[in-house]
């Protein structure tokens, strides 16, 4: 592998963007790793998340060393409603349906938790931990395939690529526990987390079908949120000081 670009400022900064693009483009994956992980026996969670995102790295790190094909997932198939399909388009709408389908259920059964026959009905199938690690892996394609597409249009080197790759990993290994013991533990943010993956399953159905959305707006939108859900949260906690006869300012 050459590293003689190590030399090149124009290089280093393309790692440096490359880095923090990957760091919040794994955002995504590690809601929805976060999020599935939880449904499983306490036991399995740890082990299940770390296997999630072992297998996002593997599927990175095994797309960079097919580039020359993953260049041709962008080539038209066919033409359908003025707008040329390739691989890349349907495995995005298929990954965005599944994002939104599981999303959809997951916002159900947390509005109305009671066992129903109805289409979302999922209290004869619990979570085992084969069927979260398939899921997990369904995503861990579609948002790897993502990744390594915009990796490639902003760099041609290979090297910066697997950098940026493996430390965005290592990011989502080390944020992994502590953000889904944090989604566990607050309700509200259960919630907020199943609207963030209703939004992404959305934008990449958009982009399948050649409507470009940026991203920019799409992670402010969410930040603002998680923003305004904080300020919620440091209010309530007010409110329970209060009621319990503690004083409302926790720095006296």
């Amino acid at each position: 592998m050459d590293f003689t670009w190590l030399s090149d400022p124009t290089a280093l900064v393309a790692l440096a963007t490359l880095v923090v693009m990957e760091v919040v483009l794994g955002i995504d994956n590690l809601i929805f790793i976060s999020i599935l992980t939880n449904k499983l026996p306490e036991s399995q969670r740890s082990k299940a998340r770390r296997i999630g995102i072992g297998l996002a790295l593997i599927l990175r790190l095994g797309l960079l060393g097919t580039i020359a094909i993953i260049v041709t997932l962008t080539e038209p198939l066919f033409t359908a409603f003025g707008h040329g399909f390739s691989w890349r388009d349907l495995i995005l709408i298929g990954g965005g349906l599944f994002l939104v389908w599981k999303a959809t259920k997951e916002i159900h059964h947390n509005v109305d938790p009671s066992p129903s026959d109805d289409v979302f009905d999922t209290a004869k199938a619990t979570m085992t931990f084969g069927a979260a690690i398939t899921q997990i892996l369904l995503l861990d394609l579609v948002f790897s395939l993502d990744s390594i597409i915009t990796a490639v249009g902003m760099t041609d080197h290979v090297a910066i690529m697997v950098i940026a790759v493996i430390v965005a990993v290592t990011a989502m290994l080390l944020a992994a526990n502590p953000l889904a013991q944090f989604i566990n533990n607050n309700l509200t943010v259960v919630m907020l987390a199943l609207g963030f993956l209703m939004i992404i399953g959305m934008t990449l159905i958009a982009e399948g079908f050649g409507a470009h959305v940026p991203k920019g707006y799409i992670y402010a939108a969410m930040a603002f949120s998680a923003l305004v859900e904080g300020l919620n949260m440091l209010s309530r906690r007010a409110a329970r000081r209060k009621a319990a006869g503690g004083p409302a300012d926790p720095d006296r």
